[in-house]
C-alpha cells in the first residue's frame, strides 16, 4: 500500500497484520481525492476509523493543513504512528486513541473542513455517524467509504467502484439574513 498522489506519491505505508483492518484501496483513494481536489488545499481534516491513516495522509500529501486521526485498535495505532513518522508529518498530525462515534458526538459544529469515515463495511456505525452529522455537521464535507450495498441517506455525490461506494455529504452554509431595508428619509 502506498500514497497515490501529491508530494508523498509512491511512498509506502505500513499496514497492520489484523484481519479486521481493510485499508482503502489505492484506486478508491485516487478517485476520492480527485472528487475532493478543490477541498484539500489548506484543509483541516478529520480521519475517523483511521486504521493505517491512508486517507488522512493522502490528504496531507495533497495540501491539507493538518489531520486529526481517530483510532483505538492497538495494531492500527502502531501502523498509523509508524506511517506518520515515516512521512515526517508529526507536526501536521494528531492521533486520538478513542472510539470514533463518541469522539464525533463531542465535536462542535464546523470544527473541520473535511472528514473521512471508513468504518468496517456493513457496520451500522456509519449510519449513526451520518445521522449525527446531518443533524449538526462537524465538518463542511463528510466523505464516507462503504460497501456498495450499504444504503445510506442521499449524498451530494455518490460514486461506485466495484464493491466500494463513496458518498460525499456537503453541509449547506447558514443563510445570512440581509439587513432590513430602511425607508428613504422624509423630505
Amino acid at each position: 500500500m502506498r500514497i497515490v498522489g501529491g508530494k508523498f506519491a509512491g511512498r509506502q505505508l505500513t499496514s497492520p497484520n489484523d484481519f479486521r483492518v481493510r485499508p482503502t484501496a489505492e484506486t478508491v483513494r485516487a478517485q476520492m481525492m480527485k472528487l475532493l481536489a478543490d477541498d484539500l488545499e489548506g484543509a483541516r481534516v478529520l480521519d475517523l476509523f483511521a486504521g493505517t491513516g491512508a486517507l488522512g495522509l493522502e490528504a496531507v500529501s495533497r495540501g491539507a493543513k493538518y489531520v486529526d486521526f481517530v483510532e483505538f485498535r492497538p495494531s492500527s495505532l502502531h501502523a498509523l504512528r509508524a506511517n506518520i513518522a515515516a512521512l515526517r508529518v508529526s507536526e501536521k498530525a494528531r492521533v486520538y486513541k478513542k472510539d470514533a462515534l463518541p469522539f464525533a458526538d463531542a465535536l462542535p459544529p464546523e470544527r473541520y473542513d473535511l472528514a473521512f469515515a471508513d468504518p468496517p463495511y456493513e457496520s451500522r456505525m456509519l449510519d449513526r455517524l451520518i445521522e449525527r452529522w446531518l443533524r449538526a455537521p462537524w465538518s463542511r464535507v463528510l466523505v464516507a467509504e462503504h460497501a456498495r450495498t450499504h444504503q445510506l441517506p442521499r449524498a451530494s455525490k455518490f460514486v461506485m467502484l466495484e464493491d466500494t461506494a463513496i458518498s460525499i455529504y456537503r453541509s449547506t452554509p447558514a443563510v445570512i439574513a440581509a439587513p432590513p431595508t430602511l425607508p428613504p428619509p422624509r423630505p
